[in-house]
């Protein structure tokens, strides 16, 4: 009711319809008049009214006809009469009651009373219209969110469920009660200690709403994931009587992949889940699962960025089911093929009902060769292929985790080899457990320290004495005792925990060569060697924490170099040749560790301006192996020597190939000839005996 109210005085007598009339709409009203009953009931008919001030006493047609009759048309709320009358007795108005009248007042007509009645009658018409158009509202908005209503009494334990709660379990009305057990028992029983809880604390809170996502049994058998919503009433004390809210369907967002629209994770294990029962059930019945992921992957997220890469991985999504549709496979039955997305690159494949593993092998490869043709994305031509890893259901397994982890541990194998795909057996998963044992033991040595610095001295071919010192890392294992570095540095670098060792290798190596410096003075070896890694040399903060080193142990840099090996840097020369120019601004030289072994060019030598060439264990040991036994040396040494570098041979076993080399110019040597690397007590003893040190002019030393 919006605007002036609209009123209907109805009264056969003239003089009272104007006076009436000219002081309502004095007051605001719209006023018509009626001079009967019928001319009432038509102007009724034809305009709608607020409400209707009715004469009792009328010709013809009586006051109470016309209530009786109007009242046929509308309600009490709908349509308020208030009678006049000028009886005083009780019974024209107990009848008028009876008919249906809201209201009366009596003549002479108390103008204010009149006013105040007819306000609260209006009043009272506008909060109806208002709750009945809120109510509609409500259920309009009930009914396009799609949710199930639910509310719960407390008190009495009964509960109320929608329509619409009881279609998302595929429920009929007269097949649920009126019991919470109604829904918690249809709760699945992983989840349901979570969902007790989560119901116990907010009714223990008087803060907050109650929310949980859970799945529920569906009527078929099969479980819904929903996202339940509640809001407790509770006492003055603060305890909840009442708990009410909705209960919302969210299975398909729940189970599928946002990007590609597959499967996900939970709807996949669920799916792998019931094969599992199904083979249990059927002992000829078998399935196998197929892990994939894409080996270019990262390329073309970190060069092309992550909306690319998702584009990708959508397109690869397509083509991979694409294959599978057209898959011919021999199987006992239709074969059954279901595709899910786990995450990142990595795709799954449930293969339904297949005579043996051959049949999965037969699937990998035609997912395999389906990627060899080139994607477009962006306008870029990009190519995606992979690897897979098979586990199939002959092992006996009973959870979907376990056949899924073996999956990924075959993908993983698979990877490593750079074979195209491989099958799970128990012996992957031993050396998978061996493996992060190993991690783990690694991870505490470094929170522990349990690492020790033992030092390989580097000799001069000319004068015999030490020039410097290869830091190297030993691990004090609590079972396997002293490992050494081949052991252990390729995990660290795979986990990124060389980054921690690097530091902690440093931190310890220049510290040592300052003590050295401080005790032997001039007599002191002038180098420090320590090895960098790919992930050092990656780091951003390398140099920062080199610099910071020095700082703390007082070396000086021209004390420290570097030992780089090529495949540290070959991926991003740019990037390398960056903080190698930071190290030679900060005085810090570097070697180029294991030369010969990868594949150099000259202009990465001159772009790069090496300091020190090391010349590979594998070269030096063909010394004395026949006339070119010394060639590929002599080629190392005089490119080095053309480039202004000098040289330091690794892996020197022999006095005769200590002496081939001093005799090919090569400035420095180290190997077991003359010492494994020791432990810094022995070194100092070296350092002060000075064993290899020969006269000017004399040959080199033979221990």
């Amino acid at each position: 009711m919006k605007g002036p109210a609209s009123l209907l005085v109805v009264d056969d007598n003239e003089a009272n319809r104007d006076v009436l009339s000219r002081r309502l709409r004095q007051r605001g009203y719209t006023v018509s008049m009626a001079a009967s009953g019928e001319e009432a009931l038509a102007a009724i008919e034809h305009s709608p009214f607020d409400l209707v001030l009715l004469d009792v006493e009328m010709p013809g047609m009586s006051g109470l006809d016309v209530l009786s009759a109007i009242r046929e048309q509308h309600q009490h709320s709908q349509l308020p009469v208030i009678m006049v009358t000028a009886r005083v007795s009780g019974a024209d108005i107990v009848e008028a009651l009876r008919l249906g009248a809201n209201d009366y007042v009596t003549k002479p007509i108390d103008f204010p009373v009149t006013v105040a009645r007819i306000e609260t009658h209006l009043g009272f018409k506008r909060a109806v219209a208002d709750l009945r158009e809120s109510e509609e509202r409500y259920a309009l908005a009930v009914q396009g969110a799609n949710d199930g209503l639910w509310d719960w009494n407390l008190v009495s334990g009964q509960v109320y469920w929608s329509a619409r709660w009881k279609s998302i379990l595929g429920l009929e009305a007269e097949e649920i009660g009126t019991s919470a057990d109604e829904w918690l028992l249809r709760v699945h029983p992983d989840d349901i200690d979570a969902v007790r809880a989560a119901l116990t604390a907010y009714l223990a809170d008087a803060s907050g709403h109650f929310y949980s996502e859970h799945r529920v049994r569906h009527r078929d058998d099969t479980y819904r994931w929903v996202r339940c919503r509640g809001a407790a009433v509770r006492t003055d004390a603060g305890v909840a009587s009442r708990l009410a809210g909705s209960l919302t369907d969210i299975t398909e967002v729940k189970l599928a992949d946002a990007l590609t629209g597959l499967p996900n994770r939970l709807l996949f294990i669920d799916l792998v889940e019931r094969a599992i029962k199904r083979s249990a059930r059927r002992a000829e019945y078998e399935f196998a699962i197929l892990a994939l992921s894409l080996d270019r992957y990262r390329i073309v997220h970190d060069s092309l960025g992550p909306l690319a890469a998702d584009r990708l991985l959508v397109a690869v999504a397509r083509r991979l089911q694409s294959s599978l549709r057209a898959t011919d496979v021999v199987t006992r039955d239709k074969p059954g093929f279901t595709l899910a997305r786990l995450g990142g690159d990595e795709f799954m494949v449930l293969i339904d009902d297949i005579p043996d593993v051959g049949s999965a092998v037969l699937v990998s490869e035609r997912l395999r060769k389906s990627l060899e043709y080139p994607f477009d994305i962006d306008g870029h031509q990009l190519f995606a292929s992979a690897r897979v890893g098979i586990a199939a259901s002959g092992s006996g397994y009973t959870r979907a985790d376990d056949i899924l982890r073996d999956a990924a541990i075959a993908l993983t194998r698979a990877t490593q080899s750079s074979t195209p795909y491989e099958i799970f057996d128990p012996g992957m998963r031993q050396r998978a457990i061996t493996r992060l044992q190993f991690e783990t033991d690694l991870r505490n040595a470094i929170d522990d320290r349990a690492f020790e610095m033992h030092y390989q001295p580097i000799v001069s071919l000319r004068s015999g004495r030490i020039s410097g010192f290869e830091a190297l890392l030993r691990w004090r294992h609590p079972v396997r005792g002293l490992v050494p570095p081949a052991d252990f540095i390729s995990v660290a670098e795979d986990t990124g925990m060389i980054i921690d060792i690097g530091r902690l290798t440093l931190g310890e190596s220049c510290q040592q060569m300052a003590s050295w410096l401080t005790d032997f003075g001039a007599a002191a070896p002038q180098v420090m060697c320590a090895n960098v890694s790919s992930k050092q040399l990656a780091h951003v903060g390398l140099m920062s924490e080199i610099a910071a080193t020095l700082r703390t142990t007082g070396l000086l840099a021209e004390n420290l170099k570097l030992e780089i090996t090529e495949s540290a840097f070959i991926n991003d020369v740019p990037a390398a040749q960056s903080t190698l120019n930071h190290a030679r601004s900060m005085g810090i030289g570097w070697s180029l560790d294991d030369f010969g072994t990868g594949f150099s060019s000259l202009s990465f030598l001159h772009r790069l301006q090496i300091n020190t060439v090391k010349v590979d264990r594998s070269f030096v040991s063909e010394i004395g192996k026949g006339a070119k036994g010394s060639e590929m040396v002599r080629a190392i040494i005089g490119l080095a020597h053309t480039l202004g570098m000098d040289v330091v041979a690794e892996g020197v076993e022999t006095a005769e190939q200590a002496a081939a080399l001093k005799a090919l110019g090569c400035e420095y040597a180290q190997g077991f000839y003359f010492s494994r690397a020791v432990d810094r007590g022995t070194a100092a003893r070296l350092i002060e005996s000075q064993p290899w040190q020969v006269a000017s002019g004399q040959p080199l030393l033979v221990q």
